[in-house]
């Protein structure tokens, strides 16, 4: 069984948000995954994960979100982020600061980026950006939230919801994500964002100037997902729209199920026991 090393790395973007990477590498990696986490999930909530797979020979980088755990912002009325500054500001950062990590440890290890839900969805579109960021895109319980995406009855009331939410951002300042149930306090350009590609089905910044769709249909990644068998936030139709956007990509899809996973096959339940999960991934 390879050894553990454990690394807790304070990073500064370039407009000077501040944050921390966790790692988890074993002694000889055979591949390096940077891991985005669901909207509102704090980095170190998958560090079972990461063990899960360092164990198997992956060196694992958790980013953590702006907003989020280590990060030294919150929004409000005063602080706001979208999208761009999460794929142009701190994911170049972390992604430099895993680089600088590995050389020595991992030459030529397979390089893989990977999220669970948002975080599958801001993974694609950070390749879309930056191709060579990786050759192989893993993805947990992610699928576009486009709402024709979503088998009925969910689909009929879920563009109501997309265009509540983006309105109580503005009115509140941020998201109140913990009193609703629905991810964290988050920033209100992100929600606008997300629910921008919610009922139109494209990825792309407000002003047009970052055309992810239109780079993403450029991808070929080997790619493999993970679906749970009870996770309405992501069906299986709505990642097969996600990946509809990358027709060349090579994609394996597995789907779990609560007596292959040992607990409830939802899209949280499965990071109380990951193992499984992190068995798919490498089969």
């Amino acid at each position: 069984m390879n050894e553990l090393r454990s690394l807790e790395m304070p990073l500064e973007a370039a407009d000077g948000h501040a944050f921390t990477l966790l790692a988890r590498l074993p002694e000889q990696p055979v591949a390096s995954l940077l891991w985005l986490p669901a909207l509102g999930v704090a980095a170190r909530h998958y560090l079972p994960f990461a063990e899960s797979l360092a164990k198997r020979g992956v060196a694992v980088f958790l980013h953590e979100w702006r907003g989020n755990g280590s990060s030294d912002l919150r929004p409000s009325r005063t602080r706001d982020w979208g999208y761009r500054q999460l794929l142009t500001l701190d994911l170049p950062t972390s992604e430099a600061a895993m680089l600088d990590a590995l050389p020595e440890a991992a030459p030529g290890a397979a390089r893989i980026i990977g999220g669970h839900s948002l975080g599958g969805q801001l993974a694609c579109c950070r390749l879309a950006l930056a191709p060579d960021t990786a050759r192989r895109l893993w993805l947990v319980a992610s699928g576009a939230p486009y709402w024709r995406a979503f088998p009925p009855p969910t689909r009929y009331w879920l563009p109501l919801v997309y265009r509540f939410l983006p309105w109580l951002s503005d009115r509140c300042g941020a998201l109140p994500g913990r009193r609703i149930g629905f991810g964290g306090e988050e920033a209100r350009s992100l929600i606008h964002d997300w629910a921008a590609t919610a009922l139109s089905g494209r990825y792309a910044t407000p002003d047009g100037d970052l055309d992810l769709d239109g780079s993403m249909s450029q991808l070929a990644p080997a790619v493999r997902a993970v679906v749970l068998a009870e996770d309405w936030l992501a069906p299986a139709s709505s990642l097969r729209f996600l990946l509809s956007k990358m027709p060349r990509a090579r994609v394996s899809t597995v789907e779990l199920d609560a007596q292959a996973l040992g607990v409830s096959a939802d899209h949280f339940g499965w990071m109380a026991q990951p193992a499984r999960v992190a068995e798919a991934l490498l089969d």
